[in-house]
């Protein structure tokens, strides 16, 4: 009888053995898998791009191709990797849905890309600049006229706008890319909310404005919440700028990731007529490809400010031209296609995601 139960218990041994083996070669090749995720993340995510992204990408950017109407465009060349830095001037609008007038832009931001650096500079300047509107001369004095720079597309669109800021920083604007307001509630939804560092609740108090309460330490903020942190301008315009910058790396972020590559031509049938561009829809898929490969880009951010004056009952803000000569002198130096990694300049005041 002893000798049946050292049997068993010897014949038991195997099978532990066997099971802790098991286990224990799993647990390596999960975690060669996880080191490998971790290592080949880029490769990972541009493979993600390719299978799931590039085949419908360009075919849903066709319904956000709009040409400016103001000069033929030349053809954008298609390449696998673009080097030479280029401009674009993004714009946030608040038009209403259902309207048909146009909005103003509620945010106007020129950003110089870099592409063979994976580096874009933002530099913000507030809607309620004082400016000389290109081309609007409504007395039909022979000289533009001067108002809000936000009116510049009220006025005359994308084409207008574009030729007040190039008015304005002395230094062209190669492309366009619009979004209205609705937009960015709905791509925020979409990619299942965005994190944003408020760390004190935000509150509209004025009774003239959109009653909103935004509280603080949340780790993901939807989609309304979005468009009201990068709306809301009781504190300062300053601030706001600030905001909106806060806002385009948070997202930026959020999309540079397999889940979020994924999910981009969604994306664009979600906010559908609530995104614009001129840039053609080929172009704009290489440097997507191109960015992920590159790794995440680099933003520096910078807000041009001002002093604010009234004049026959308006607020307008006044540009300092000190700030206004510093951007211009970066917007240089980042669009020579000869300035190197080493001697980019960087603006003094930056925020670098």
């Amino acid at each position: 009888m002893m000798e049946r139960r050292h049997k068993r218990r010897t014949r038991g041994k195997p099978k532990k053995k066997k099971r802790f083996t098991a286990l224990y070669i799993s647990c390596i090749v999960l975690l060669l898998v996880a080191v490998g995720g971790y290592l080949f993340r880029k490769q990972l995510t541009l493979v993600a791009f390719d299978w799931f992204v590039s085949p419908t990408l360009e075919s849903k950017l066709e319904k956000s191709y709009q040409p400016r109407q103001s000069k033929e465009q030349q053809p954008q060349e298609t390449i696998a990797y673009q080097k030479e830095p280029f401009s674009v001037l993004l714009l946030g609008t608040d038009q209403r849905p259902n309207e048909k007038a146009r909005g103003r832009s509620d945010t106007v931001i020129y950003a110089a890309v870099r592409p063979a650096e994976s580096r874009v500079l933002l530099i913000s300047i507030p809607r309620d600049t004082y400016v000389q509107i290109a081309g609007h001369d409504s007395n039909r004095d022979g000289e533009d006229d001067f108002d809000k720079l936000g009116h510049a597309y009220a006025f005359g669109g994308e084409d207008m706008s574009m030729a007040t800021v190039e008015k304005l920083m002395e230094h062209k604007v190669d492309y366009y890319a619009t979004i209205n307001f609705q937009g960015i509630q709905d791509a925020v939804n979409a990619v299942g909310g965005v994190v944003l560092p408020i760390d004190q609740p935000i509150e509209n108090k004025n009774p003239l404005h959109i009653k909103f309460r935004i509280e603080a330490g949340k780790p993901l903020y939807n989609g309304e919440e979005a468009m009201y942190y990068v709306r809301y301008r009781e504190d300062s315009d300053f601030n706001r700028t600030k905001r909106q910058q806060i806002f385009l790396n948070a997202m930026a972020d959020r999309l540079l990731n397999i889940d979020g590559i994924t999910k981009i031509p969604e994306l664009l049938d979600i906010m559908g007529a609530n995104f614009t561009t001129d840039m053609e829809p080929a172009f704009i898929t290489g440097l997507g490809k191109q960015a992920i490969s590159q790794g995440n880009p680099q933003i520096s951010s910078f807000t041009i400010t001002g002093e604010g004056f009234k004049k026959k009952g308006l607020y307008y803000d006044r540009a300092n031209e000190q700030e206004l000569e510093y951007a211009r002198l970066m917007i240089a130096n980042w669009l020579d296609s000869d300035t190197t990694p080493q001697t980019l300049r960087l603006p003094d005041k930056q925020d670098i995601q």
